[in-house]
């Protein structure tokens, strides 16, 4: 289990109405930033052993000019030992690309990219807040292609208030016309402290209801799948095995993982802790040569279990009954054999191998495979 690392760029010009990420929308804090996160990671030097993921999210990771981004990378280069064949992604917004910008980020060294390209339906990415236009989007994909990335990502939002399902499934045609390595197909979320959970909580807006975002769900793992792509895991397709998400498949089996920034979590063995949301708090207190963590927590065995059953039935890969009995302590068989065949029988799983695996339609309910 090779840890990942993940760098949180808190910096947006805007924000968008439904994003509940930490960010802010003045970029002045830039250059005190990148001083504190390079003071940030002398903190873990020699903590971790090696690294063979970095992650750099937001916030819009892009605000950074390539000089910045190189800066950082270095850093992490610098205290931490990388494997040679380290997966380095970044988040971009598609309206701050361009063929120079996308050459520079391939000079720092990044070699996955993921754009933020939400929709190529305009209504629907004025109504999300978006500061880019599907023009923008085409041109920003076409030079990351240009530019020499061979693992290029795109991320697509749907079950958007008024969106029909022939509006959706336009925007994957037309992203699959590009032939991304990989695609990111999250349903919206309406988060409480957003414009639009404010809005849906007054009674202005009404998003789909259950059944049509099932619909959602099952057409675009038909249309991806049938594309040739791999529904790895619920809002994840690859084109190949080898385009999967490496840092991401962290998060969803327990490997230990070091954030680094404002609000940025971090996870090893069975504790969790995560830095203040707050650039200002943050850059206070590494600057006083202190830890910028808000809290931490150490969970149980009975919690890991609980969070492994639950992000296992969110993948492909599923749960391995002999590791999962080894490492948590609980035989999922033994212990749960009627609700497994319950949901067997309804089509929702299959166990084959000592593997239980969500099948399309359990994969669409995940949420509540993990109930049992």
């Amino acid at each position: 289990m090779i840890p990942g690392i993940y760098v949180h760029i808190p910096f947006c010009l805007s924000k968008c109405a439904y994003c509940d990420f930490y960010s802010v929308t003045s970029t002045k804090k830039i250059p005190h930033f990148i001083e504190s996160i390079l003071k940030e990671m002398e903190m873990y030097r020699g903590i971790f052993n090696r690294f063979d993921t970095l992650y750099l999210g937001g916030g819009t990771p892009s605000l950074l000019d390539s000089a910045q981004l190189a800066e950082i990378i270095d850093g992490i280069r610098k205290c931490f030992p990388l494997s040679s064949d380290t997966e380095i992604t970044i988040e971009v917004n598609p309206g701050d690309l361009n063929r120079k910008a996308a050459e520079s980020l391939f000079e720092t060294g990044i070699n996955r990219i993921s754009i933020g390209v939400q929709s190529f339906d305009e209504h629907i990415l004025s109504f999300l807040g978006r500061r880019h236009s599907s023009i923008d989007a085409i041109s920003a994909i076409e030079d990351v292609q240009n530019a020499g990335f061979g693992n290029i990502g795109l991320d697509l939002i749907y079950g958007v208030p008024g969106q029909d399902l022939e509006s959706w499934m336009n925007t994957l045609r037309k992203a699959l016309s590009f032939r991304p390595e990989h695609l990111s197909c999250y349903q919206l979320t309406l988060e409480p402290s957003t414009p639009l959970g404010r809005k849906y909580k007054a009674g202005e807006i009404d998003p789909p209801d259950e059944d049509l975002l099932y619909e959602f769900f099952i057409k675009t793992s038909e249309l991806l799948e049938a594309s040739g792509y791999t529904h790895y895991e619920v809002s994840n397709f690859a084109r190949d095995p080898e385009f999967m998400s490496r840092h991401n498949r962290k998060y969803w089996d327990h490997t230990p993982y070091l954030g680094l920034g404002p609000a940025a979590h971090s996870f090893s063995g069975n504790r969790r802790w995560w830095n203040h949301r707050c650039v200002d708090r943050y850059i206070e207190e590494v600057n006083k040569k202190m830890p910028p963590i808000e809290k931490s927590e150490i969970l149980t065995l009975k919690q890991l279990r609980l969070e492994a059953l639950y992000l296992g039935l969110r993948t492909k890969m599923g749960i391995n009954l002999q590791d999962f009995s080894e490492r948590y302590s609980f035989d999922l068989l033994d212990k749960k054999n009627v609700v497994l065949g319950r949901l067997r029988e309804e089509g929702l799983i299959t166990i084959l191998d000592n593997h239980i695996y969500p099948t399309r339609r359990g994969l669409a309910i995940s949420d509540s495979l993990s109930l049992i």
